[in-house]
């Protein structure tokens, strides 16, 4: 079955940590019939073990980060090749990074409370990104204007979040 999703769209989630990237991405590939992929995955071990150990990441330990997957976003738009990526991206220039070049990157800013986070953080296991650390990732959040980013609450189911990205995008 081809991918539902307008060609040559990327469709990256962004927010702090516990706000649903990857469970809202993921649903939102299968419906599209698109790949997905967590950006965590793509972090190298360094930065993995900075955060086990509750280290927040710098700059410097995110850009080769951010560069691998702006390489991903570009492969998939330069085939016509749909897909759904979640990363952070918290910074405006994380997003420019992953963005440069990249006509066809659709951002949607996945947003919520600290409240509302910090409570399904708390159920989260096997996880590296520690619910102490989320205060960190809040402090550092520049969130995206309506110019840049579809603004997506996230308090409410994940088919209503993922039924508002398919209406607005």
């Amino acid at each position: 079955m081809a991918c539902k999703a307008k060609a040559a769209q990327v469709f990256v989630l962004m927010g702090v940590s516990g706000s649903g990237k990857t469970t809202i991405g993921q649903t939102l590939a299968r419906q599209l019939n698109c790949p997905f992929y967590d950006g965590d995955d793509f972090h190298p071990p360094e930065n993995v073990a900075k955060m086990s150990n509750g280290i927040p990441l710098t700059d410097g330990d995110r850009w080769p980060w951010l560069q691998r997957l702006r390489g991903l976003i570009a492969v998939h738009l330069e085939q016509g090749q749909p897909a759904v990526l979640a990363c952070s991206a918290l910074k405006k220039k994380y997003r420019e990074q992953l963005g440069s070049g990249n006509n066809g990157m659709v951002l949607i800013y996945l947003k919520g409370s600290f409240d509302l986070i910090w409570q399904r953080m708390q159920h989260r296991e096997g996880h590296y990104m520690k619910a102490e650390m989320l205060q960190s990732q809040f402090d550092t959040l520049e969130e995206p204007s309506p110019a840049e980013a579809h603004v997506v609450l996230i308090d409410q189911k994940v088919d209503a979040i993922v039924r508002a990205i398919v209406e607005t995008t």
